[in-house]
């Protein structure tokens, strides 16, 4: 298998995160989409990262669906459980995380075009979306010494990886200080080795 994608993308990470934790070898391929020499638009239609490209050419894409594809493909360290409500409330906590990396990648693109062009009123909803995302999230997590009560799943992957995106990209998001219990799940994470070898860089 091969995973196409940047050093920089939360989407990206969370599908070597996912992968790490599998123990399951992979070609990384440094691709991004904005790139003009990029290949990303032959692979995926939507022209985004990540892609997953299987042994047998068949490219998947949307990080939602290529860290199920994975969990599924290895028995051990499952990271979704089965079917059930407990399964709804992961993906739950990941469609929150990944939609505050949304909402921030949103912020970076607008607050990148010229000062007199950008849309104020589209970046402070964007960080208001931010800021009630963080709040339910860390309202549930509560004392819990995961996402999900005692045990590592994608929820957790997925919120540390939204976490670190923050600290990487809009550092004035005070999420450690205005919700300590995730600088303690974010620091439990960062002691995993697919954690601290997959934080985000240009």
């Amino acid at each position: 298998m091969k995973l196409i994608g940047t050093h920089a993308s939360p989407y990206t990470r969370k599908a070597r995160i996912v992968l790490a934790e599998k123990k399951i070898e992979y070609d990384f391929v440094i691709d991004s989409p904005s790139a003009a020499e990029s290949n990303v638009s032959t692979i995926n239609p939507l022209g985004r990262i990540p892609v997953l490209v299987l042994d047998d050419e068949t490219p998947l894409f949307d990080s939602r669906v290529i860290v199920e594809y994975i969990d599924n493909v290895s028995p051990n360290n499952k990271l979704l459980p089965a079917p059930n409500r407990e399964r709804t409330e992961v993906k739950r906590w990941e469609a929150l995380a990944d939609g505050l990396c949304d909402a921030a990648i949103a912020i970076l693109s607008e607050s990148r075009r010229p000062a007199k062009q950008q849309n104020t009123a589209w970046i402070a909803r964007q960080q208001a979306t931010i800021s009630r995302s963080l709040a339910f999230m860390a309202a549930e997590l509560g004392e819990q010494p995961y996402c999900m009560g005692t045990h590592l799943s994608i929820a957790d992957i997925a919120v540390g990886v939204a976490l670190g995106y923050l600290s990487f990209r809009l550092p004035d998001i005070a999420w450690r200080e205005n919700h300590p219990n995730f600088e303690k799940l974010y620091a439990k994470l960062l002691q995993r080795p697919s954690f601290a070898e997959t934080q985000p860089r240009d």
